[in-house]
């Protein structure tokens, strides 16, 4: 008991409420007063990873406690095999040379795609069917948007932005431990929000208790507080239901969290403010009573210990029913007439492409743009105080920067400390690049049931996932669909969905 209470008041959180302070920049700052000089409190503060006293990536023992993960589980199938390395493996020269020629001649399965649509489909249907897959995707690596790497320093990062794996659903957890170890985490965000006098503060993201008194005054120390708090704070839309996304964030947080965390930031997510956006994007908007930080209240939460890239190396390539050829573009195959023969067409892309000869308006989508930054002699070895740390003022022309070394499953040496420095990618949205996020607007949707419409005339073609469905899935959605498709398939024999993509519910979309 004693150690926890020592960790506990060396921590940030402990240090911030020991002292009365607000950011852990300050409360060092007041703590060196008070213990100048080495050997004493300060200086076994840990300066990062941000961690709690249960362990790195973990949240506040209450809140991690609801974690179902509370281990290192699953299996590495690479990794028993005597692999030791925690890099993605290099791939075999046929399988990035893009030729087809080489692949074969006919196959159960032509998937565009290598991500996890595409990933589950091949590995289920060859497993349990014995069904034969050509996998291709004009990128140079497989695994999709979840692909990550270690980069010349020996870190992992990812390359489309940071991917963190919660699931409510057990069949997709139980699915995803047959490919990968798993280690817990529970994700936190912070942002840096100007409080009432206009000073920025790093608060909890989504606001909590912590992020109202810090921003705000206040002395909220209650659930029963808080909720009184958003009570009088709310705005009811005029109508009764809200019209827009702004009416419906004042309608869960109040004009002054809204002002100050959602209004801009949206701006700079998506180009256009809360008002221009459908209700739907700000309906899901978290309303925190509790101490929860949490980012998501999820029961299964955790990482795959060596990288997301290492769940696909070990679904595809030791499999003989699958083959895989990257750098490889569909459409300019099916222009020439050089696409092998398949008994079914799996389509993961953007919907609106595969029909672009009809000459129809593109669908609207988002993209991220990322400026990385190696920082290679940080202060205490970590350029900000966690993962993830949210801007949502207009004063910067980023939405958030996210710092990969504070997660645990990096490489042995960053974890050893060997690695001195530090890497940092600032995000911005775009219109232009790949595409991430649909935008939801009644335009965009009437659009898209107008391509859904001629998808479900087009024979032989079975049209799957986030880009095919104009609809942000989450991992562990994208990975339920799939599974879903391939039960159709055993009972049917239709590769199709069980359920509509709205059904699934939202996505976290960006944040």
């Amino acid at each position: 008991q004693v150690a926890r209470l020592f960790n506990h008041l060396t921590s940030r959180r402990g240090i911030k409420a020991t002292l009365g302070l607000r950011s852990s920049g300050r409360a060092a700052a007041r703590l060196q007063q008070f213990c100048p000089s080495p050997g004493r409190i300060f200086v076994t503060m840990p300066a990062g990873p941000f961690a709690s006293s249960v362990g790195v990536g973990r949240a506040e023992p209450e809140w991690a406690a609801l974690n179902k993960v509370q281990e290192i589980v699953g299996k590495d199938p690479i990794f028993e095999s005597g692999t030791t390395s925690e890099a993605p493996l290099k791939l075999d020269d046929d399988v990035m040379s893009g030729d087809l020629k080489t692949a074969g001649d006919s196959f159960d399965l032509l998937i565009v795609g290598a991500g996890l649509s595409g990933a589950v489909l091949a590995e289920r249907c060859s497993k349990e069917l014995g069904m034969t897959s050509l996998i291709i995707d004009k990128r140079d690596h497989i695994g999709g948007n979840c692909y990550d790497y270690v980069d010349e320093h020996g870190i992992r990062a990812s390359k489309y932005g940071a991917h963190l794996f919660h699931t409510q659903y057990e069949r997709v957890w139980n699915y995803v431990n047959d490919f990968s170890e798993w280690i817990p985490f529970d994700h936190r965000v912070k942002g840096l929000v100007p409080d009432k006098d206009g000073v920025k503060q790093l608060v909890p993201i989504p606001p909590t208790q912590e992020s109202v008194n810090a921003l705000f005054g206040e002395a909220i120390d209650s659930e029963e507080k808080m909720q009184a708090w958003y009570d009088k704070e709310r705005v009811p839309p005029p109508g009764g239901e809200p019209k827009n996304g702004e009416e419906a964030a004042l309608s869960r947080v109040g004009p002054r969290l809204f002002e100050k965390v959602f209004k801009h930031y949206t701006k700079k997510q998506w180009d256009k403010y809360p008002a221009e956006l459908d209700a739907s994007v700000l309906l899901r908007l978290p309303c925190r009573t509790s101490t929860d930080d949490r980012y998501f209240p999820d029961q299964w939460q955790a990482l795959p210990r060596r990288g997301y890239t290492r769940i696909f190396e070990n679904m595809l390539l030791s499999d003989p029913n699958i083959k895989i050829r990257l750098n490889c573009d569909f459409f300019k195959h099916k222009e020439a007439g050089t696409l092998p023969k398949c008994g079914m067409l799996v389509y993961t892309g953007q919907i609106d492409s595969y029909y672009a000869a009809l000459g129809m308006p593109k669908l609207e989508y988002r993209s991220l743009r990322f400026e990385e930054e190696f920082v290679p002699e940080p202060e205490g070895g970590f350029f900000q105080e966690a993962m993830v740390v949210n801007h949502p003022s207009p004063d910067v022309p980023f939405t958030r920067i996210v710092e990969y070394k504070h997660v645990p499953n990096q490489p042995t040496e960053v974890k050893e400390g060997k690695v001195k420095g530090t890497l940092i990618a600032r995000e911005f949205s775009s219109a232009e690049g790949e595409p991430y996020y649909p935008v939801p607007n009644p335009d965009n949707r009437a659009l898209y049931e107008k391509y859904a419409e001629l998808a479900a005339k087009e024979e032989g073609v079975a049209f799957v996932g986030r880009l095919a469905s104009y609809k942000y899935f989450n991992m562990d959605q994208a990975i339920l669909n799939a599974l879903e498709m391939f039960d159709n398939l055993k009972e049917t024999g239709k590769l199709a969905p069980k359920r509509r993509p709205e059904d699934f519910g939202p996505g976290d979309g960006p944040k």
